[in-house]
């Protein structure tokens, strides 16, 4: 199946949100219910209608993926749920290498599939604070990557691995 990356419009934000709302029940165990729907509420409202997003689309321009950028930090990465596995958040991380050539990151250190995505795309913790931005009790780790440095793919012996788009 092949994947195509485009801008997102207004438009694909109900399918966006459908995007992340998967990505969290799949990934982020953690948030309490209030927080989870306290922040569902400002993605749908606030954060998806007007972002500047780059989506990863399937043959029928159906998003799977999506990935905000603010200079040469990735503020989100998001793959639905039935589309893990499929290379499409490397697929979007590659894209931000051609933005910059140092890309940083910051991700909830308890979503430990994430972590691992990031690790596995050679990105080394930089940083940790005790809260979100929003002074929530989830704690962030700040990663970073230089376009010169090796993933886990590039380096290690050739075995299937799974851990695309866990972010």
């Amino acid at each position: 199946m092949g994947y195509k990356i485009r801008k997102s419009t207004p438009a694909d934000a109900p399918r966006l949100f459908d995007v992340w709302q998967t990505a969290v029940a799949a990934t982020h165990d953690f948030l309490s219910d209030e927080d989870q729907a306290e922040i569902a509420e400002l993605v749908r409202e606030k954060y998806l209608p007007s972002a500047d997003l780059d989506i990863a689309v399937d043959e029928h321009d159906e998003p799977l993926a999506f990935m905000g950028m603010t200079d040469n930090e990735i503020d989100a990465l998001f793959v639905h749920d039935e589309a893990r596995g499929k290379g499409l958040g490397r697929l979007l991380v590659e894209l931000a290498f051609t933005r910059a050539p140092l890309i940083r990151t910051e991700v909830n250190q308890q979503n430990r599939q994430a972590v691992e995505f990031w690790k596995h795309m050679g990105f080394r913790e930089t940083g940790r604070t005790p809260v979100d931005q929003q002074g929530r009790p989830y704690p962030l780790l700040r990663m970073e990557r230089g376009s010169d440095s090796p993933t886990d793919q590039d380096t290690a012996p050739e075995t299937p691995h799974d851990h695309s788009g866990s972010a």
